[in-house]
């Protein structure tokens, strides 16, 4: 399926001093030096490690962590590139400190077979800043083509139990039972149930017509919607002992379906928020309209204060963006043509942070969800830690540098965000893909491409 990509390795080495950890539950001050492309030493740095061309960092008050993997992204590429494309998204993610990405199959063509994954994977090589993986779309009819992917080199196989568009709607309960039967790669869904949201907007466009107020979006892709789908990819996984993960939950019912008594390493069914779930309610569709229109849908205060517990007892798994852009031109539509989505890999750790901030999660937490667990959870080879022979996968933050979110720094190719306006109080100051400079305040290595994931999954 192709070979890594990337750079040669370099020996240059780094050395960062002084720099505030956030690691594996611990936060402390240290040392850190990368050789190459992989931390050498985590601490003090012996002399003789120094060399004459080692390039030095002063990272006093900085946070260091590792870079952020997100496991649900779509970066358009190919066929929808009029909305962004993997080279602009990754260029955002960097900026972010997001040092890896796992993009879905809902492209044009759609990635349902085997020689279009191969053809993105040749995209990514080309044309990607940070690390990639792409997954295999599922259809009603494509199970071969499943069981042909190669574990160890593709993230997953994707799921659209609703929310989707012609043959990636998988909608037959013989396909489904076969697809969690057979399949030994980990299944991420997409789950709301297409009747119940058929009949939902049937209701409300004999009441409104095409002018639908966007605030009735979490009544017409309903909880009902979320938890009946939810429940059944959960039934079809224990029945089977499938390996699932249910992406960008959005109910408080849902949480119910979840447990918090095993490691992550054990776990056969795992969860998934994004961070708009985790930031708005629907309170916001007064200000925001369309902007935050996703599916499944934005919710009430109640489901997000839910979400936000689960992300703190663990109920929940991994938090990520869902990074979705569209024209602004496509979005300030009526209800029912604008579509859903929306871009925000640029910002997804800084509003993370910035809830850190507000108290409402711990700087260990946002670590472990954005960067340990998507590495835990996929069995991401040498990446999501930082531990001496690990990938230099690394973001240096300043948490006390505020700056306000406008279309001059948005560097998404649809060139808009929900975020606009707002002030963050931490801000990006480099990104480390492979031990190279990647993202330099403000500055991008136009030159650099990452590398393609590779997972832990033969034994």
């Amino acid at each position: 399926m192709g070979d890594l990509g990337g750079k040669k390795l370099n020996m240059s080495s780094i050395l960062i001093k002084n720099a505030t950890v956030i690691n594996e539950g611990r936060i402390f001050k240290s040392d850190l030096l990368v050789k190459g492309e992989l931390i050498a030493s985590i601490g003090p740095v012996d002399k003789h490690d120094i060399q004459p061309d080692t390039k030095i960092i002063d990272a006093t008050d900085l946070l260091l962590i590792p870079g952020i993997i997100d496991d649900q992204v779509h970066f358009r590429e190919p066929g929808l590139t009029h909305k962004g494309d993997i080279y602009s998204e990754s260029k955002a993610a960097v900026a972010g400190g997001v040092t890896s990405f796992m993009d879905m199959p809902n492209t044009n063509p759609q990635t349902t077979n085997i020689s279009v994954l191969n053809e993105k994977y040749l995209i990514g090589s080309e044309n990607s800043f940070t690390n990639y993986s792409f997954y295999l779309g599922a259809t009603n009819t494509n199970l071969k083509e499943v069981l042909e992917v190669d574990p160890d080199s593709v993230c997953g196989i994707k799921l659209f139990m609703g929310s989707s568009t012609g043959n990636m709607l998988v909608d037959s309960e013989t396909a489904l039972r076969e697809l969690f039967s057979k399949t030994n790669l980990i299944i991420t869904a997409h789950c709301e149930d297409e009747q119940i949201i058929r009949k939902n907007s049937e209701i409300y466009k004999a009441k409104y017509g095409e002018d639908v107020p966007v605030k009735m979006h979490p009544l017409i892709r309903s909880r009902e919607a979320c938890l009946r789908s939810s429940s059944h990819a959960v039934n079809l996984a224990r029945e089977f002992n499938t390996r699932l993960h249910i992406l960008h939950l959005s109910t408080a019912d849902e949480l119910k379906l979840f447990s918090n008594n095993l490691p992550l390493n054990e776990k056969r069914i795992t969860g998934e928020v994004c961070v708009h779930h985790l930031w708005f309610d629907d309170s916001s569709y007064d200000e925001l309209g369309t902007l935050i229109k996703w599916n499944p849908a934005i919710k009430t205060k109640f489901d997000r204060d839910a979400l936000i517990n689960g992300v703190n007892n663990n109920l929940i798994d991994i938090i990520a963006t869902d990074h979705a852009p569209h024209t602004l031109d496509e979005k300030t539509n009526t209800y029912f043509k604008a579509p859903s989505g929306g871009p925000l890999i640029q910002h997804s750790l800084l509003v993370m942070l910035e809830l850190w901030h507000r108290n409402i999660f711990s700087l260990e937490k946002i670590v472990e969800m954005m960067c340990h667990n998507p590495a835990i959870l996929f069995n991401v080879r040498k990446r999501g830690f930082i531990r001496e022979g690990y990938q230099a996968d690394l973001c240096l933050v300043d948490p006390a540098s505020p700056w306000n979110v406008s279309k001059e720094n948005i560097l998404y190719k649809c060139g808009w965000s929900p975020f606009e306006g707002v002030t963050l109080k931490s801000k990006v100051v480099k990104t480390f893909v492979n031990g190279t400079i990647v993202y330099d305040n403000g500055h991008i290595n136009e030159d650099y491409r990452g590398q393609r994931l590779m997972f832990n999954r033969s034994s």
